[in-house]
């Protein structure tokens, strides 16, 4: 099967994770009714069951399953659940993660460096080590293997230089025009250097809610119109810290000895986001509150989810790994499967309590 074969292929249905998310396979295998849409009102909504029912129902919206009838990425059923597991997860987001009332605040945030081993940046570059590196990628490749993905939904949906400057900075996350140098691609490379399984999917029941939960919300607010102002509020956090971050992380792949193609995606957005970080303030959020100043809330609430996912996010790993425990749900990653990559990770060690590096020998 030829790579593009192989990038095209639908991934396998996960493991349920309680009474919700087993209720949506179940629709989704065998067509059994749904539950109630009450039942989300008492479950918790950045918990591992709404959370990854919330993942199935978005993931029908761009390659599905395997074996599952892509009609229903329609079925009314599964999105009255969906819009259940959204009011929920929504409030719960608008209580606990909003802080500013305007643009220039939360963006001003975004611009305060966090200090030395507060993100998963900076401890990766200080002392991260290369088990820890690839757990993070794999829980990234939720994300980064359907890169701009999620934030192209809003397209549609903007005008004038809002659409204008978006749709240059999507130009260059799609490689522009160059498929060897489209960024979801770039990081299935990342992936190959650290030994990673890179079939999109694979690593969706290893990811924690947490990790989902940074990834649902972009779904979240790019298949909603009246969210619009959400995602460009996203869309912004994102460029906005990107390029620190990526110099990070690009040094701590060096430090490792991840690999040429591991250094390459993050030296790549180190460039790249400090000049899509102007283009998104000056012609994103400018031209769309130029055009709808009523949206600055909902762009300010956007940047404010974002932080509050991504805290909860490295509250979770950081914990974990100064614990020397994984991050990952389960026993963690298997060993890689190259020579050379089984030699760096006897060198590099693993999380306690994990078989991620046993069995080198064959």
């Amino acid at each position: 099967m030829s790579d593009t074969a192989a990038d095209l292929r639908a991934p396998a249905l996960p493991k349920p994770r309680g009474a919700l998310s087993e209720a949506v396979i179940g629709r989704l295998t065998e067509g059994t009714p749904l539950p109630a849409v009450a039942v989300a009102a008492g479950t918790d909504p950045y918990g591992d069951d709404l959370q990854l029912a919330l993942y199935l129902c978005y993931e029908l919206h761009y390659r599905g399953f395997s074996g599952v009838d892509p009609a229903l990425e329609w079925d009314p059923g599964l999105l009255g659940v969906r819009r259940a597991l959204e009011d929920r997860f929504l409030a719960a987001l608008r209580r606990d993660a909003t802080r500013h009332e305007t643009v220039d605040e939360a963006v001003a945030g975004l611009l305060v460096e966090p200090v030395r081993g507060a993100s998963i940046s900076h401890h990766l570059w200080h002392e991260g080590e290369l088990w820890q590196l690839r757990e993070l990628a794999a829980q990234r490749s939720l994300y980064h293997l359907k890169e701009a993905d999620p934030h192209a939904w809003v397209l549609p949906r903007l005008w004038g230089r809002a659409k204008a400057g978006m749709a240059a900075v999507e130009f260059d996350e799609y490689g522009g025009g160059r498929a060897d140098r489209i960024h979801a691609r770039l990081f299935a490379a990342l992936m190959e250097d650290l030994g990673l399984d890179t079939t999109y999917g694979r690593y969706v029941d290893s990811a924690p809610a947490p990790m989902l939960a940074t990834v649902n919300v972009m779904s979240l607010f790019g298949l909603h119109r009246a969210l619009r102002g959400c995602l460009v509020g996203h869309f912004a956090t994102v460029e906005i810290t990107s390029s620190p971050a990526s110099r990070r992380m690009a040094g701590a792949m060096r430090r490792a000895g991840a690999g040429p193609a591991a250094e390459f995606f993050y030296d790549e957005h180190v460039e790249a986001d400090a000049v899509h970080e102007q283009v998104v303030r000056r012609e994103v959020i400018a031209g769309l509150l130029d055009e709808e100043p009523s949206l600055e809330a909902d762009v300010a609430f956007g940047v404010d989810a974002t932080v509050h996912l991504d805290e909860r996010l490295e509250r979770h790993v950081l914990a974990a790994w100064r614990d020397g425990r994984t991050s990952l749900r389960g026993r963690g990653l298997p060993a890689r499967s190259d020579t050379g990559a089984r030699m760096r990770a006897t060198r590099a060690g693993g999380p306690a309590g994990t078989d991620d590096w046993a069995d080198m020998s064959g």
